[in-house]
């Protein structure tokens, strides 16, 4: 009878196993093709904002993300859309006044790029 350990070294096997070379080096590779396939995506729609795509590395995974932190920070309606809304901004003056927000359909760059289902999360409002 086999005898499967939990551990191996103190490490629990799981992270063994996806710290292995072959398999960083899949998961470098499917991040690279992820990343290739969004930024053609995003260039197809891209009219003078400042979302970009980057590749954030963590100990064991890797993650393709729409960035917008250089503009509005729209990349969560960027990805999924918005609904129409009416903004309060400012003006160069310092002045208040009230904007409308077109809704927007979302253009699902990572999910398409990820070959995932193009999903509509729950309803979110980022003020």
């Amino acid at each position: 009878m086999a005898v499967v350990y939990s551990s191996v070294g103190g490490r629990k096997l799981t992270k063994v196993l996806a710290l292995n070379e072959g398999v960083q080096d899949e998961i470098d590779r499917r991040t690279f093709e992820i990343a290739v396939r969004a930024e053609e995506i995003l260039v197809q729609h891209r009219a003078d904002g400042h979302a970009q795509i980057e590749v954030d590395e963590g100990t064991i995974d890797r993650f393709v993300v729409l960035s917008d932190e250089r503009g509005e920070r729209a990349a969560l309606s960027i990805e999924y859309g918005r609904q129409a809304d009416t903004v309060t901004r400012k003006d160069r003056h310092g002045n208040e006044f009230e904007a409308e927000v077109p809704a927007m359909d979302g253009l699902y760059i990572l999910a398409t790029a990820a070959h995932l289902p193009k999903k509509r999360k729950g309803k979110v409002k980022i003020d």
